[in-house]
């Protein structure tokens, strides 16, 4: 079973540093690109992707072998209707289909309380038993923040479906977002460590929240700190992806469900 031709599983130490944001942008702009894009929510206790592309009314249907098959998403804005999705793929800007457990709920905001066990099930489901398209260029999987069952399990049946760890290592890496201050910066030091320890590649840092863009006059003020995760990127000798601002155009997007221009 092949998943994509590349996977990046995006991580962060600690909640509220905007991942789920970063997650929906990168698979967005790969869409925008032309390329096939899958996206994974495996956030399963706070599920945000179905709200933050604007699918919060979907859900998920079974094909005839019982598989889920994944909701696609359509830009919602008028000017990108043109690009809306036949048969998997946009008449222009690539296509994009997205999992969640968010669509299997009766309500998005019913409490899932799971232990560890049904975790792991339910990820491993989402690898195996969901009917991705054929040849889908990138999948893009989203993270609650941590180390803990859903990446353990997320990382293990990756490796399962791949079946080559050489495989693994060279088209499946981590993206590291935090914001700028020191306690985000120290958390996120322990994704290094596990990526490190379950021979994870990561791809590079990106510092999350870096000032704050004022709507009038366009001066940015470093209103939590300044160069954490850049510096955090050198000492570990790690690409710095780079940084996205404290923007209201990037709230009003997610909003939305579309990228940013």
């Amino acid at each position: 079973m092949v998943l994509a031709k590349r996977v990046i599983i995006v991580l962060s130490g600690k909640g509220g540093v905007g991942k789920s944001t970063v997650s929906c942008q990168i698979a967005l702009c790969y869409k925008e690109q032309g390329l096939r894009v899958g996206f994974l929510d495996i956030d399963l206790c706070g599920p945000s992707v179905p709200r933050m592309l604007n699918l919060n009314k979907s859900s998920v249907v079974q094909s005839t072998s019982g598989a889920w098959v994944p909701v696609f998403y359509e830009p919602s804005s008028q000017s990108s209707k043109e690009s809306h999705v036949q048969n998997g793929a946009s008449l222009r800007g690539g296509s994009l289909e997205v999992m969640s457990i968010g669509f299997l709920l009766n309500d998005e905001t019913d409490a899932v309380i799971w232990r560890g066990p049904k975790k792991n099930a339910m990820i491993k489901q989402f690898l195996t038993d969901v009917q991705w398209s054929e040849n889908l260029d990138l999948l893009v999987i989203d993270t609650p923040p941590g180390t803990s069952d859903e990446h353990m399990s997320i990382v293990e049946h990756i490796k399962e479906v791949i079946g080559c760890e050489d495989v693994f290592e060279n088209k499946v890496g981590a993206i590291l977002v935090t914001t700028p201050q020191a306690v985000s910066v120290h958390d996120v030091q322990r994704e290094i460590s596990f990526c490190n320890k379950c021979k994870l590649n990561i791809v590079g840092v990106i510092e999350n929240m870096s000032g704050f863009i004022c709507s009038h006059c366009s001066h940015c003020s470093n209103i939590f700190s300044q160069g954490g995760g850049k510096s955090l990127a050198a000492k570990k000798n790690l690409t710095f992806l780079g940084t996205i601002p404290v923007d209201t155009n990037i709230a009003l997007a997610v909003d939305k469900g579309e990228n940013i221009e």
